[in-house]
């Protein structure tokens, strides 16, 4: 993002003073655990979660952008563009940006997944606005020289084929593929080698200025913080950098949409010399906007969510099949996944595979007993809140929240959410959901009888 000159940068500071919105969204008592929220006019979004108890902060910018908002061609080219923002701007060098979090002690990293990319430092709260300069000096100021894009080609390459030998990781991405085929949900994250190879430096470029405006990014600080104080420093940051192209522009809004996933009865197989056949057995879930997504939390925790769970006990506990076994979902903005993962010995596929099967359709067919859903009821209230202790994670819940949901609710509403879930809400889920044909992904050293079966779980 290129500067604009100091008049057009003088207009824009004084017109953000003067519309500048910001509210209260989660009253916590006596400040802490308040959730608070401004709305610059050139669309930037800034929500902060007030815990004077503590002694660290988390800064974080969020953006907009995924890898399911890539062409085939661009494939990879977000992940190359979380890399890239590390590599240097025209205030730091890569050494500089990496050096200044490390002398004091904090922590500096980013993600990028399906629908969005998050860049983040957590610090002592002390040093939180060198925290804020920094993340917000990578997001504005990046130069994306062409030098960097083919050192980092390299380094993205290894990642890839790191994945790549990590057969339980890649089996992930082969179920994507499997469900929603060759199109931007279904590719990988990563990229492909060819795709990888073929990005250039003006091609991202393009890509950064198209998706890292202000209007497509929330900023989100969790922690002993002081909301005023982090506006001031993100906005005189961006201001600095003239990333407010617009003086006056509204932020986007949360994806929406419909999506259907027609995959009933797929299988993939890829062979591989590996040691275990990792397989996933799964169906069309639940978009993460749909209402009933508390009542699949349940469903998933009750199934294959812990150590009492039905999967578990029944693969491994039982019958000593796999050592690792779970179920999970993933909720995108219009549509979802359920999946059952288990890694085994390839001779053991096809009973693990008919097990995972049976207790589906069992469920699907007659529900959870009631001491299930209790028991998952718990558990997920629990792992909630434990999931909430650092002011990482804090930082994540309202950074997601307001770029994907558009608003916040209060761990104790998520929690009332979690228990008004009733025995039927589940077993409606349930009887939708896992009613469903599967479709199946198996990466292994299957001989060809054995592929040649695999259909029989998905039948």
């Amino acid at each position: 993002m290129t500067s604009r000159g100091s008049k057009a940068t003088a207009r824009t500071s004084s017109e953000a003073r003067a519309v500048a919105r910001t509210q209260t969204l989660i009253k916590g008592e006596h400040g802490i655990g308040t959730v608070r929220k401004t709305t610059l006019p050139g669309g930037l979004r800034i929500v902060t979660e007030t815990l004077p108890s503590v002694r660290s902060a988390t800064f974080g910018i969020w953006a907009h952008v995924g890898s399911r908002d890539e062409t085939p061609a661009l494939n990879g080219a977000t992940h190359y563009l979380e890399h890239l923002l590390f590599k240097g701007t025209g205030k730091r060098s890569a050494l500089d940006i990496s050096s200044a979090i490390d002398a004091v002690g904090g922590e500096m990293n980013a993600f990028t997944a399906k629908e969005y990319t998050c860049y983040y430092a957590r610090v002592l709260d002390t040093d939180l606005p060198l925290a804020i300069d920094v993340v917000c000096d990578m997001l504005t100021g990046s130069l994306i020289r062409e030098d960097d894009v083919d050192v980092e080609r390299g380094a993205i390459l290894e990642e890839i084929a790191m994945t790549e030998d990590d057969a339980g990781d890649c089996v992930h991405d082969l179920f994507a593929h499997t469900m929603f085929g060759d199109n931007a949900l279904g590719r990988p994250v990563l990229g492909t080698v060819d795709t990888v190879n073929a990005l250039t430096a003006d091609r991202i470029r393009r890509f950064y200025k198209k998706h890292y405006d202000p209007t497509h990014l929330v900023v989100a600080a969790a922690g002993n913080v002081d909301h005023n104080k982090v506006v001031r420093q993100v906005r005189a940051a961006f201001e600095k950098a003239g990333a407010f192209r617009e003086p006056v522009a509204a932020p986007i809004a949360p994806r929406d949409g419909r999506r259907t996933i027609r995959a009933a009865g797929r299988v993939e197989l890829i062979g591989r010399k590996t040691e275990q056949a990792h397989v996933i057995l799964g169906m069309p879930g639940l978009a993460r906007t749909d209402e009933r997504r508390w009542a699949m939390g349940v469903l998933n925790t009750a199934l294959g969510g812990g150590m009492s769970s039905r999967l578990f006990q029944e693969v491994r506990e039982k019958r000593g099949l796999a050592y690792s076994v779970y179920s999970y979902t993933s909720g995108f903005a219009d549509c979802g996944l359920f999946g059952v993962y288990a890694g085994c010995r390839p001779s053991q596929v096809h009973d693990v595979l008919k097990i995972c099967r049976d207790e589906l359709d069992h469920v699907a067919e007659h529900g959870l007993t009631d001491d299930e859903i209790g028991r998952a009821v718990g558990q997920l209230q629990g792992s909630t809140v434990l999931g909430l202790e650092d002011t990482g994670a804090l930082m994540n819940r309202i950074g997601k929240s307001e770029l994907c949901w558009g608003e916040q609710m209060s761990v104790d509403d998520m929690l009332a959410r979690i228990a008004s879930v009733t025995p039927d809400d589940v077993r409606a889920v349930a009887r939708e959901v896992l009613g469903r044909r599967p479709s199946l992904s198996v990466i292994g050293p299957l001989k060809d009888k054995q592929a040649s079966r695999l259909h029989d779980a998905v039948a």
